[in-house]
């Protein structure tokens, strides 16, 4: 198949004006192909975007999943390679070396893995982050979203290989934001649980000898089998003093703190609920 262009950046976007800029601009030196897909954002994001010289549409959110896998088939027939960031997620300078050398020579996978440093209260979290390796960079037709309510990851249809740079995830929100999010999030994640099945076509496996993202899935699965009481509260001494989130300072004890005593427990509590509903 002949390709007009050899990369289109994808980013969804929503009410992201704080960071949308800073995003667009480190991706414009991957490609000057960028597709925004905004979902009724009332901050001004859309037109910085436009601005930059983005193409924007805007398209009613239903699920993550399905905003991506819409994206997806819009740019597939039109470029090679895809490159899919959230509107937070900023590629620092190596890393966009890294693309454009692999874009512009001879690449050994068709589909790439990321790293992803995630960042607190402003905070860049050095021990106490989650989920470091994220699939972004494939070529059309080999990736998609797996189709779940929360936690949804790209999925191959061949093996990734790994590029060892770093995107950041200059978490913008408010605390009050990000716990509102989380609460709605808590709801999917619970709905998921409760009808869970790991398998099928375009689902990432739960595997302890995969990948990162595999393990991940598979101790997630282990961890639903613990008490709910018991296993909030392990979640929390793992990621706080196993991982070493104490060394991150306050920030590092609140993320822990939030993502293990009060998201997780919040699941577990939905999860209780819906049982004896």
């Amino acid at each position: 198949m002949n390709y007009e262009r050899s990369c289109v950046v994808v980013v969804l976007t929503f009410n992201s004006a704080d960071i949308i800029g800073e995003t667009l601009r480190q991706a414009l030196k991957v490609s000057p192909s960028i597709f925004v897909v905004d979902s009724g954002s009332t901050d001004g994001s859309d037109a910085i975007a436009r601005a930059l010289g983005c193409e924007v549409v805007q398209r009613p959110f239903v699920s993550y999943s399905e905003q991506r896998n819409w994206a997806i088939s819009q740019v597939s027939i039109q470029y090679e390679w895809q490159l899919h960031l959230d509107a937070d997620e900023v590629l620092d300078d190596s890393a966009v070396n890294a693309i454009q050398t692999l874009l512009n020579g001879r690449a050994d996978h068709d589909a790439y893995m990321v790293r992803r440093r995630d960042y607190f209260m402003g905070r860049r979290l050095r021990f106490s982050g989650v989920n470091p390796w994220h699939l972004r960079l494939f070529k059309a037709g080999v990736g998609q979203c797996e189709n779940r309510m929360y936690d949804q990851h790209f999925v191959a249809t061949c093996p990734a290989g790994k590029l060892n740079v770093e995107m950041h995830d200059k978490n913008s929100l408010k605390m009050s934001d990000w716990i509102a999010r989380h609460n709605r999030w808590s709801d999917s994640e619970a709905e998921q649980i409760l009808k869970e099945d790991y398998a099928g076509p375009n689902v990432l496996r739960a595997s302890f000898l995969g990948d990162s993202r595999e393990r991940t899935r598979y101790i997630k699965k282990f961890y639903y089998k613990l008490p709910i009481a018991f296993r909030a509260f392990s979640y929390f001494i793992y990621r706080y003093f196993i991982r070493l989130g104490i060394l991150d300072g306050m920030p590092g004890f609140y993320f822990a703190f939030f993502q293990a005593l009060w998201f997780r427990m919040l699941v577990d509590a939905k999860v209780y609920e819906r049982q004896h509903r």
